[in-house]
């Protein structure tokens, strides 16, 4: 699949904690790989490898998992620990209910809550006391990683409903389409996931060994990779792959290959909050940010790479979708 590239929005946010607290965020960016003078260009972007080694220096150097935005610290290893608590659970429900009685051992726990409706589940975002998080990060990180950890532990996609904020609908909302691919709703009662009921019954499939090697990584990498438990976007990702050279197909190939007609894709992939024109965009970038972050290859050769047959067509797209031209972006890689 092509490789995913993070908005400098989430780089900002998630250093953020540590900046309050006085830690040099320059250093933890040189060690998470990331040239920190890329960080001041607005529009740019980091690799999905380079975000998830961020987040595991940032948990390191402070030795929190909540990153600063919480009123007491949550030592590493927290979140292993409820996973191998979590991991003999026989339905996701269980799971639920197990994770929450774990971190309410907490004096001031922060955690995700199971509630029901009707036929409609939420796990809602819960702490005593408000966070110290004015980007909203730590709030955002626990519903992708719930849900990316839902989905490795059932082996299903878990399809939601909607995503909740109880904020106002901010400046990089357009980052959330990729993140969630359903309804988002702002200046909700809580931040929340809402999905079928359905799901609560799906069993733990599991077992130790695979949590260890699950753990290597996780949850930083949750956090930087693209939700590809079946989503149609992910599918259309993986159909299209790396090899941009050649003409991509056509949606109506695509639908095809799918087997699905090209209307109702097409209404699967508003439900996803996105479009075939856009998945085939952010394809390319997130290749031309892979490429530029290297130096393999010359900036012609890379717009050779990902699909263009003319370098000033490729400036411009490029300059469109970051706000940079290929050549300020790979200075601001140095």
């Amino acid at each position: 699949m092509a490789k995913l590239t993070v908005s400098e929005h989430f780089v900002k946010a998630a250093l953020s904690g540590a900046d309050k607290e006085g830690f040099n965020t320059k250093e933890i960016l040189i060690q998470a790989g990331i040239e920190p003078d890329l960080m001041q260009q607005s529009g740019a972007r980091v690799t999905g490898k380079q975000y998830t080694h961020l987040m595991q220096v940032i948990w390191n150097t402070m030795q929190d998992e909540y990153m600063g935005f919480a009123s007491c610290k949550s030592k590493p290893g927290t979140f292993a620990t409820m996973c191998y608590l979590t991991i003999h659970c026989n339905t996701l429900e269980s799971v639920y209910k197990r994770a929450d009685a774990f971190y309410n051992l907490f004096q001031k726990p922060v955690s995700m809550t199971l509630s029901q409706s009707g036929n409609q589940s939420h796990l809602t975002v819960a702490f005593e006391e408000p966070l110290d998080d004015p980007y909203h990060f730590l709030q955002e990180s626990l519903l992708v990683i719930w849900h990316r950890f839902s989905c490795w532990l059932t082996g299903k996609r878990i399809v939601l409903d909607q995503v909740a904020f109880n904020y106002p609908k901010p400046a990089h909302a357009d980052e959330y389409k990729h993140l969630f691919h359903c309804p988002l709703s702002f200046d909700q009662p809580h931040t929340q996931l809402t999905f079928n009921s359905r799901y609560l019954a799906e069993g733990v499939i599991r077992d130790e060994p695979e949590l260890k090697e699950f753990l290597k990584s996780s949850p930083a990498n949750l956090l930087g990779k693209p939700d590809d438990y079946n989503s149609f976007t992910s599918q259309i990702r993986q159909r299209i792959g790396r090899n941009l050279r050649d003409e991509l197909p056509d949606f109506e190939s695509i639908a095809s290959v799918l087997n699905l007609s090209p209307q109702t894709l097409r209404r699967r992939l508003k439900e996803e909050n996105t479009s075939y024109q856009e998945i085939k965009d952010n394809i390319r970038r997130d290749q031309s940010i892979y490429h530029l972050s290297r130096q393999d290859f010359s900036i012609n050769e890379i717009a050779e790479l990902v699909g263009f047959t003319e370098p000033s067509t490729f400036h411009r797209a490029f300059k469109k979708w970051t706000g940079l031209t290929p050549g300020a972006y790979r200075q601001g890689e140095r």
